[in-house]
Formats: structure tokens, C-alpha cells, sequence
């Protein structure tokens, strides 16, 4: 993979730039303690946060409970829930008593990513930001030498996640998907029963999850002045502000910008990267895919059906309710949701020991730990890349299908649609000038 990068971000650049001392906008800054939670800095882990919305909101407080975690800055367009990002930390740390730690110490704030990768004492990142600039940022992070904590669904497109794959393998990144419902023991029990034949052949798959996107046609609103509108939409297409798409509501509510194909791939992409990578877990396709993408006009169920070359049917659709991902064999079925939803039948398949010589899938209890663990042990964690990328890829195949309304033949192995120039042209989207992949 080749990257332009406007930055000029490269290995070379960032040394000479923090050897320097250049190009760091940084609000405030503090020095590292020897001894940070009774951790030796040996041990210690820095991190660096890129968008501060909900979800980041969310991994910060738990990060900050962590000892062996040091976090040093934090990244957002906008300054007030930069700010808001920077007080939970702040408060986190004053809470626990870390040592170095004053009444008024805050991480550092950056509004533009490249200033925070360009910090040489960052060892990783955690990025949720909206859809659309996982890719750039998560390629940029790697190119710096920073382990990656990328939100899902992995990428805005299916080329965008297979460069991030290739960027991740080639500077050597420990980099987790955050499909965290792979550290969730239900939804591994779940998928051990598919893969160990408890349920006998596996013939069909339902996962319920929402529709495709749709396009944005938003009104115009006034922009409030606390936001870089310009470097929020970044590789996006040129549009004005409006509310739904950048709330300033405090992290009260998700932002809609999921639902527009702009910037995300609607519930398709949003949820479908949870429950369609549970489905891909279960019928062992972590490296792999469908072949065939059958849209609901042309479906026997009139659901989107993708075949795979076993001859398994997956369903966007069509399990019972409170269930998001349904296996069915020819001995049983089991239906798995959060919050230890386990719906088996026979009933009996709850009692279902896995054995030692069964498979047995990577055990994670918390899906940011494991992060961390691996990132020490420089191994691979329980949601790489490869595994985001070939999961956020079935629900990027049946957005073309709902968009392009026919059957697509699909090449899991060189990632291609076959005999079909137009879909082809979907695995990749254009970014906006000055951003290229």
C-alpha cells in the first residue's frame, strides 16, 4: 500500500520533528513520573486518545482505572468536549491518588491528530472517532510506531480496512478491533458450540442488525465556533454543519453521522460489525468470507442472503427477537445477544462442556485488557486488523448489494468482486483533497 500523506508523517519526519520540538500545539504539559500507580516505568504503557465523543468518553474511564496506564493526551476537533475528556482523566487520577499528579495536572490537548503521533513518549492510541477517518488516523498511528485501539467497525470502505491491515503488518503494530462482544464468554460459548459440531452441520445464520445507509441531505446550521468543521469532515465530502451529525449535547445520545453513507454505514456497519463478527467467529471465517451476496429482491427468504463456499446461508434477518446472532445445524440451534442472552435448542446445549481436545477460541475477559497484555507480550490480541477488516467487509458487501439491487459473485481471497466493474469500483471510496489512502 502506498499513503499520501499531508502531513508529510513518516518515520524520519516525526523523529526529526520531536527531536526538534516542533509542530507540538500542546495546551498544557507535565512531566513523566518515574513511578506512576506503583508501576515501574518499565511496565508502564502511554496512551494518546483520538476523538473524544461518546465512546472515547467511555474508554478513558476505564483506561484511567488502570495502573500499568499513563495517559498523556488527548485529541479532539472540539475544544469543550476536549476539555470534558481532559476533567475525566484529571478527576480519575486525583481520585486514585497517582503520584505526580497535582490538583490542577490535565493530559495534554491536541485539536489536530499528526501533533499527538508525532509525541515520541506515546507507545499507543485509542481511536473512536466517526467512520470515516478510522482508516487515515489508525495508518498514521502505525506509520508512527503506536500500538492501535481502533473503534469498529474498522473502516468506511472495504480498501480502506485492507490498508490498515497492511499498514499494521508492515511497522509491526499490536492493533485491537473494538469489537469487544469477542470478550464476552456467551458469545464465545455460543460460537464454540457452532465450531465443535454440538449443533451438527451448520446450514444457516441469521443476524439481526439495521439497514444500509442513506445519503445526506442535512440543512444547513450555524457551526458552533468551539468546532474545526473542516477537520471534522477531513477525507468527507464538503458539506455544511448540522447538529445530528456532531451533537453538542454532552455524550447524551450516539450521533447520527452513522447513518448517512458519507460517514458511516448505517446499522448495517454500526451493529453489524458486533453481531456479522460473531457470525463470522462461528463459522471459523476469520481469515475468509462470502462468495455470494444476494440482495432481498432476489432472496428466497426476500432477506439480503450471503453464501458461503461451504454452503452455509447467513441472513440479514430473520432471527427471533431479543437474539442478534442465530447459528442453526441439523441437531440444534443457539441464538446469542449481550447481557448473557443464550437462547439454545435443545434446551440441554446450555450443559455443553468444551473439552480440551475441542476448539477452544481465544479467552479474553475484558476486551481493552487484553489490548494491553498483548501490546507487552507483542502478540496478537483476541480482534486484530485482519479480523476487523474481513468482518466490516461482509457488511460492506451487503451494502453494495442493497445499493446496486443484484447478486454479486465475491472473491474472499483476492477481495474483488468478480465479473462486476461497478461494485469493484465501491470497495474503494474518494477522499477529499488533501487526504489520500
Amino acid at each position: 500500500m502506498s499513503q499520501s500523506n499531508p502531513s508529510g508523517l513518516t518515520r524520519r519526519s516525526l523523529l526529526k520533528t520531536v527531536s526538534a520540538g516542533a509542530g507540538l500545539a500542546a495546551v498544557s504539559s507535565a512531566p513523566v513520573t518515574p513511578l506512576f500507580g506503583g508501576v515501574a516505568p518499565s511496565e508502564r504503557i502511554t496512551l494518546g486518545f483520538i476523538g473524544i465523543g461518546k465512546m472515547n468518553s467511555s474508554h478513558l474511564e476505564a483506561f484511567s482505572r488502570e495502573e500499568d496506564v499513563e495517559i498523556l493526551a488527548l485529541c479532539d476537533v472540539e475544544s469543550e468536549r476536549l476539555d470534558r475528556g481532559r476533567d475525566i482523566v484529571s478527576a480519575a487520577y486525583q481520585k486514585a491518588g497517582r503520584p505526580g499528579k497535582s490538583a490542577s495536572w490535565r493530559p495534554d490537548a491536541y485539536r489536530d491528530f499528526r501533533d499527538l503521533l508525532a509525541r515520541a513518549d506515546i507507545d499507543a492510541v485509542v481511536i473512536a472517532t466517526p467512520d470515516h477517518w478510522h482508516a487515515i488516523t489508525s495508518i498514521c498511528a502505525c506509520r508512527a510506531g503506536k500500538d492501535v485501539y481502533c473503534e469498529k467497525p474498522l473502516a468506511n470502505s472495504i480498501g480502506e480496512a485492507r490498508a490498515m491491515v497492511e499498514a499494521a503488518a508492515r511497522y509491526g503494530r499490536v492493533f485491537q478491533t473494538g469489537s469487544m462482544q469477542r470478550s464476552d464468554r456467551t458469545f464465545r460459548f455460543a460460537c464454540e458450540l457452532a465450531r465443535n459440531g454440538r449443533l451438527g452441520q451448520i446450514h444457516t445464520v441469521h443476524v439481526n442488525v439495521g439497514g444500509p445507509p442513506q445519503d445526506c441531505f442535512l440543512a444547513a446550521e450555524p457551526c458552533p465556533r468551539t468546532l474545526d468543521w473542516n477537520l471534522w469532515l477531513g477525507p468527507a465530502p464538503e458539506r455544511p454543519y448540522h447538529s445530528l451529525l456532531c451533537p453538542m449535547d454532552n455524550w447524551k445520545v450516539f450521533p447520527a453521522w452513522r447513518d448517512y453513507r458519507e460517514f458511516g454505514g448505517g446499522g448495517m456497519t454500526d451493529w453489524g460489525a458486533h453481531h456479522f463478527d460473531i457470525a463470522q467467529w462461528g463459522l471459523g471465517m476469520d481469515t475468509s468470507g462470502p462468495v455470494e451476496i444476494i440482495p432481498p429482491e432476489l432472496s428466497d427468504k426476500k432477506l439480503l442472503a450471503y453464501r458461503y463456499a461451504n454452503g452455509v446461508t447467513m441472513y440479514h434477518g430473520g432471527a427471533p427477537d431479543g437474539v442478534g446472532t442465530e447459528f442453526i445445524g441439523t441437531r440444534g440451534r443457539v441464538g446469542v445477544n449481550r447481557s448473557g442472552f443464550l437462547k439454545c435448542d435443545p434446551p440441554q446445549l446450555r450443559a455443553e462442556i468444551i473439552r480440551p481436545q475441542d476448539i477452544q477460541l481465544y479467552a479474553s475477559a475484558e476486551h481493552r485488557r487484553d489490548w494491553l497484555e498483548c501490546i507487552k507480550k507483542r502478540s496478537v490480541p483476541i480482534c486484530p486488523a485482519e479480523t476487523g477488516c474481513r468482518s466490516v467487509t461482509v457488511c460492506h458487501l451487503g451494502n453494495i448489494a442493497y445499493q446496486l439491487k443484484r447478486t454479486l459473485r465475491w472473491d474472499p481471497v483476492q477481495e474483488k468482486f468478480i465479473g462486476d466493474e461497478k461494485a469493484n469500483q465501491l470497495i474503494h471510496r474518494p477522499f477529499r483533497s488533501p487526504w489520500t489512502l
